[in-house]
């Protein structure tokens, strides 16, 4: 097998660099070692910004997005006594999307399959060879156990941290690692109820975070800070819907409760290796980078790697020029600093650690973003997306 670009994962960082490549005229096949059901069922985040809306859409994936999905043009900040909204049009002229990784995935996939590049599910054994030189390899098994190479130009690796790509980027550089692991957990639900609000809710509560989010008119998602050691079995419906509703308890105003259908507990850390490239092969996505839900930002870092990625690769193998590519480890990485800087900031105001100190620093700091407009508009900057520069 021949293409130009090799791409390994098949979530919404591989799936949108190969649509992007495409509509550029540039070659590649997706190698993903998990079957379509499994890829279009995985629950993941669900803010969409600014970028992101604007990348899918100008690449003729924004139809079922505007229509399903729900444009918010704020978040409101939550504190016992007060909620208090940040209009986000108003502070920094954007909004952002709430339409759920899930369905991003599925419209990705939608249109590969579509008379779109090669999309191949089930494969094992996948290795990236020759990186260092200018004709990189992939080695892998097919659905159907035959044994394949697929020769490339360029090797991208959107296979996430567990993936074969990472550690041929780490082995072969000199690279470093940071990483932060966070002392809470996130328990996550997904309930047949319509939302009780117009705008996601952020509460801090002595007793623990709590984020009232959606999926639909018809669906909520809503979160729960607990003990990374906790145990969902110790969570019955009732004891979620009864936390929720004392940590977001407000006069006037109630969770609007009904089945869960999904629950889950999501731990939180964030992560960042460098370099995020390797010769020919390139990283994106969370198999250079991840950071705690609290800032929304996940999802929006991978389709920021792979816009700066397809461009970079467009230079290069267009014109042969490498001056983007030589530059995208370090043009990216500015990027995924500011955006775990930021996770890091919300998830550091918004949880509580049990000590008194600390909750008077983090209502402070709440009470600050709630009444300076400066302090607003630089939530929201961050919130809705910084511009991507190439």
């Amino acid at each position: 097998m021949r293409t130009q670009v090799g791409i390994i994962g098949a979530g919404p960082a591989g799936l949108l660099l190969s649509r992007l490549l495409t509509l550029r005229g540039i070659d590649s096949v997706v190698l993903e070692n998990r079957s379509r059901e499994y890829v279009e069922a995985r629950i993941r985040a669900g803010i969409l910004e600014q970028h992101t809306v604007d990348t899918l859409t100008d690449a003729g994936l924004g139809d079922r997005l505007r229509r399903e999905g729900l444009e918010h043009r704020g978040i409101h900040l939550q504190y016992p006594g007060t909620r208090h909204t940040l209009d986000f049009p108003e502070l920094c002229g954007r909004t952002v999307w709430v339409y759920g990784q899930t369905e991003v995935t599925k419209d990705l996939i939608k249109a590969q399959l579509d008379g779109g590049p090669p999309l191949l599910f089930d494969v094992s054994d996948v290795v990236p060879e020759d990186v260092d030189g200018e004709s990189p390899r992939i080695r892998f098994t097919d659905a159907d156990g035959v044994a394949q190479v697929l020769e490339c130009d360029v090797v991208a690796g959107t296979d996430g941290f567990h993936g074969v790509s990472r550690p041929v980027v780490t082995a072969g550089t000199d690279s470093r690692l940071w990483e932060r692991t966070y002392p809470y957990a996130w328990l996550g639900i997904l309930a047949d109820a319509p939302p009780a609000t117009d705008e996601l809710i952020y509460a801090w509560h002595p007793d623990g975070f709590a984020l009232y989010s959606m999926r639909s008119p018809s669906v909520s998602r809503l979160y729960l800070q607990v003990d990374p050691s906790d145990s969902i079995e110790n969570w019955s419906d009732d004891r979620i819907w009864e936390n929720l509703s004392r940590r977001m308890s407000l006069d006037g105003w109630d969770v609007s409760t009904g089945p869960i259908t999904e629950k889950s507990i999501l731990p939180m850390r964030s992560f960042v290796s460098a370099p995020m490239r390797r010769g020919r092969l390139f990283l994106a996505g969370d198999a250079a980078h991840i950071v705690p839900p609290t800032g929304a930002k996940g999802l929006n870092l991978a389709v920021a790697d792979v816009t700066l990625l397809a461009t970079a690769l467009t230079r290069l193998l267009q014109e042969n020029r490498t001056d983007l590519v030589d530059a995208y480890s370090d043009t990216a990485l500015r990027r995924v600093w500011r955006c775990t800087h930021f996770s890091w900031w919300m998830t550091s105001m918004l949880h509580t650690s049990g000590d008194d100190f600390d909750a008077r620093l983090q209502l402070a700091q709440l009470e600050r973003v709630c009444s300076s407009e400066a302090a607003a508009r630089e939530l929201a900057e961050n919130y809705t997306g910084l511009p991507i520069e190439i």
